[in-house]
C-alpha cells in the first residue's frame, strides 16, 4: 500500500503518505514508510497523460454533428465536450446562434481557458469575438484533421454506432428526446475504460448477496444497466 500510495502520489514524502495511511486506519510509523518508499535519483516529472490530465479543466472542445430526418432536413447537433450538454439547431448553423451557445455552455465565471474546435465555416466572426469577450483562446485544428480532437470525436462516433444507427429521426423534438435519453444513459449507465470501469457519475459497486440480478432497459431497450434488487 505503501508503495501503491507512493506511485499514485509521486510529489508526496514520507509524512503525507504516512497521514493518508492513518485515514485509511493504517497504524505503522513514519519511518517505516520511508523505509518502503520508491527510491528516486531526481524530482519526479509527470507523465503525458497525467500532465494532459492536470490541463483538462481549462479545456473544452466542441463539434457539430448532422442528422438526416425521415423527411431528409438536416438537424444540426453541437456537443460540447466539458459541459456535458447537447445543443439542437433545426436549421443550418449560424455564428449568431453558435455564439448563444458557447455563452450558455459557459458562464462567464467559468468559462475555459481554451476551446478546441475545427475549421467549420459557421464559427464565423460573432463566434469569435464572444470568446474572445469570454477571455477563451481558439485553438483551431489543421485541416481534414479529425485526430487533433480525438476525444470529441470519439464522443460523436459513440452516439452514432450506439444510437442514431438503430433509429428513424422524424423531426427536431423527437431528435431532442433521443439526445436527451442517450445523455443520461451515457453519464449514468456507461461505463468505460478511461475512468476505470466507471461511469462520469460515478455508480455505486452492489456487493453480491444484495438480491438478484436484473436487466433494467435503457435507451428504449437498446441498452441495459443491470442492477441488484432485494427480493
Amino acid at each position: 500500500m505503501i508503495r501503491q500510495i507512493n506511485i499514485a502520489n509521486p510529489l508526496w514524502g514520507a509524512p503525507r503518505i504516512h497521514g493518508e495511511l492513518l485515514k485509511l486506519g493504517i497504524v505503522i510509523s513514519q519511518a517505516t514508510v520511508a523505509k518502503y518508499m520508491i527510491r528516486r535519483r531526481s524530482r519526479p516529472s509527470p507523465t503525458w497523460r497525467r500532465f494532459l490530465r492536470n490541463q483538462a479543466a481549462g479545456i473544452a472542445a466542441i463539434d457539430m454533428l448532422v442528422v438526416a430526418s425521415a423527411a431528409f432536413r438536416l438537424l444540426y447537433v453541437m456537443i460540447n465536450l466539458t459541459d456535458d450538454r447537447t445543443r439542437l439547431c433545426d436549421s443550418n448553423p449560424t455564428a449568431s446562434w453558435l455564439a448563444r451557445q458557447i455563452t450558455d455552455a459557459f458562464p462567464w465565471d467559468t468559462a475555459p481557458g481554451y476551446l478546441l474546435r475545427d475549421r467549420d465555416a459557421s464559427y464565423g466572426q460573432d463566434f469569435r469575438q464572444r470568446a474572445d469577450a469570454m477571455g477563451i483562446a481558439e485553438v483551431v485544428s489543421a485541416a481534414r484533421s479529425p485526430w487533433q480532437d480525438a476525444y470529441v470525436e470519439r464522443v460523436i462516433g459513440s452516439l452514432r454506432r450506439e444510437r442514431l444507427d438503430y433509429i428513424v429521426i422524424f423531426n427536431e423534438r423527437h431528435l431532442c428526446r433521443v439526445l436527451s435519453s442517450y445523455t443520461d444513459y451515457y453519464h449514468r449507465s456507461r461505463t468505460r475504460l478511461s475512468r476505470d470501469k466507471d461511469c462520469p457519475d460515478p455508480r455505486p459497486v452492489i456487493p453480491p448477496g444484495s438480491g438478484r440480478i436484473v436487466a433494467m432497459p435503457q435507451v428504449n431497450g437498446l441498452h441495459h444497466r443491470h442492477e441488484r434488487l432485494a427480493a
